[in-house]
């Protein structure tokens, strides 16, 4: 009778999955489970905070469209992971979580880091569970990935109790589930009478938009979406999280025609996102109370809980846009929507010279935008851009477009602060052969800035540049309570990390600044671009709350 303990079970259940990375923390009781994983081919990347693992373990899934790992020691270490994992669940990310727990034996004795782990995960997960039996370790974290990856993906968290770790079983006992396989599990197609109706109402339509997020992305249906926009001439928009499904140059992209499009579209096609605040709900003003709204969602209680749903398409984008494609034959062309087309063109024809003017501002402090430009013609058109912040947020929004899915990440939907440098740091690690750009704020890039040496202890060349506008948030009339942080020189603080660091102060210098860090991260080296930028500078955008920020 061969014996194998219950960390062997986890470290070969880990690779099985095909897990190929793992973000961390050591500890207790983790320890042995770690080096049991690495045991098995699995690169373990240590953090310096737990809420960064979960972070890294997100925008690892975003690029790679498949579950990210992380892990947390016990109490402590464990409860750090869920301001990760909270920003997961609303984002949809799926994202696979372990926390090392006291032993069972000694729940409710006071043991230490003892606490009730599995009911502090529930809420912030799509599903919590712990682990009973060891043997079972297999089925347990089987279970987990497919659940993460299956309906709407959502972060999952497993609980082990080190008792359950260390037993040692008979391995002839052991279970070993056909591992869960790629995103999704199920292609999924919607009714077919659902698709004719939709069709019959798009066909009669004279003024359609197509709404997409990151259902596309990790349905992996970029191609089928370009295709049905190609195909039918429909003009399309994005969530923030969802750009890049279809690059953002193509010509039927109208961002300078954005409020037009909402406002006058009499037919909105909804592709695998929420209608949150992001999109005002659906509600007018900002979209006419009389559009038809068609929704291709996996969630089918998603789709039916919105009041903006007249056609609800269940099942999987890539299936349903497939479906679509089809009906559409013959009965929709290009003609169809030529003057709609025509109308959002001359918007954008119109807007673009003075958007583009604002972008070219030489004034002194540097303004936001400025920078943006100067990123925006600088990087790479498969670079993988990461915003995090609150000006610097908005102003990239408007001006820093997107060429790949899942080469965009931000905070998404919950708005956590201080994920920038974290994904940054699990999007190299996901996709070392492609450039990897943090544009932070400096109040958010002080949330997680010791993961520059992660960065660097792991060797993943980020080129990380920070808007120092000296706080949080524009504050023309500096009343706001702990808005004033200072103008922290983090280039000196990254080159005691081993960085190569840059101060920029004029905006002439901006583009040669980038070009050396350019150049230092090519050989291999982090680099921070630490650029001031002018503190009265205050993006406009949307309104999500009822309250002035």
């Amino acid at each position: 009778m061969a014996l194998v303990s219950g960390n062997d079970l986890f470290g070969r259940a880990l690779a099985r999955q095909g897990v190929d990375t793992m973000f961390f923390i050591m500890g207790g009781p983790i320890n042995e489970a770690l080096l049991a994983a690495m045991a098995q081919g699995v690169r373990g990347i240590d953090v310096r905070h737990e809420q960064a693992a979960a972070m890294m373990a997100q925008a690892y899934a975003r690029v790679r469209a498949r579950p990210g790992v992380c892990l947390g020691a016990s109490g402590p270490g464990t409860i750090n992971l869920t301001t990760g994992l909270a920003n997961a669940l609303i984002d949809c990310a799926p994202v696979v979580a372990f926390g090392g727990a006291s032993p069972m034996s000694t729940f409710q004795t006071g043991a230490f880091q003892e606490i009730d782990q599995l009911a502090l995960m529930k809420p912030v997960t799509k599903q919590a569970d712990r682990v009973l039996e060891t043997a079972r370790i297999p089925e347990y974290v089987d279970r987990a990935f497919r659940q993460a990856m299956s309906g709407k993906p959502g972060p999952v968290y497993l609980d082990l109790p080190g008792d359950v770790l260390y037993r040692q079983v008979d391995e002839d006992k052991v279970f070993w589930p056909e591992p869960a396989g790629e995103m999704p599990l199920a292609r999924t197609p919607a009714d077919p009478e659902r698709i004719r109706e939709t069709i019959a109402r798009l066909a009669s339509a004279r003024k359609p938009i197509i709404l997409s997020g990151s259902g596309v992305i990790w349905s992996q249906a970029a191609p089928e979406l370009r295709d049905f926009v190609e195909r039918t001439g429909i003009p399309f928009y994005t969530t923030p999280q969802g750009r890049g499904v279809i690059p953002e140059d193509h010509a039927w992209c109208y961002p300078q025609g954005r409020s037009t499009a909402f406002r006058e579209a009499d037919f909105v096609l909804v592709v695998g996102t929420r209608l949150n605040f992001v999109f005002s709900h659906g509600l007018p003003p900002r979209f006419s109370k009389d559009a038809c709204f068609a929704r291709i969602d996996i969630d089918p209680t998603e789709v039916q809980t919105c009041q903006r749903t007249n056609l609800a398409l269940v099942g999987d984008a890539k299936a349903v846009l497939r479906q679509l494609a089809a009906a559409a034959s013959g009965l929709i062309d290009l003609s169809h929507y030529a003057a709609w087309r025509d109308q959002l063109a001359a918007i954008e024809s119109a807007k673009a010279p003075a958007a583009e003017a604002k972008l070219a501002n030489d004034a002194s402090p540097i303004h936001p935008l400025r920078l943006c430009k100067e990123i925006r013609d600088f990087m790479d058109r498969d670079a993988i851009l990461c915003v995090d912040g609150q000006e610097i947020l908005n102003y990239a929004r408007q001006t820093i477009p997107s060429f790949h899915a899942g080469h965009r990440l931000n905070s998404g939907p919950f708005g956590t602060m201080g994920v920038g440098l974290p994904f940054g740091v699990g999007a190299k690690a996901a996709r070392p052969d492609r450039k990897v750009i943090v544009l932070h704020g400096d109040g958010s890039f002080g949330l997680n800035g010791m993961e520059l040496d992660t960065a660097v202890r792991h060797q993943l060349p980020l080129l990380v540049i920070i808007s120092l506008n000296g706080g949080w948030t524009a504050d023309p009339d500096r009343v706001k309570p702990g808005r004033e942080l200072g103008y922290t020189r983090f280039d000196l603080m990254a080159q005691a990390l081993g960085c190569h660091g840059q101060y920029v102060e004029r905006a002439e210098d901006i583009r040669g600044a980038l070009q050396k860090a350019s150049a230092a991260v090519d050989q291999g080296r982090v680099a921070l671009v630490n650029v001031v930028t002018d503190w009265r500078a205050r993006a406009t955008t949307a309104s999500f709350t009822s309250f002035s920020t």
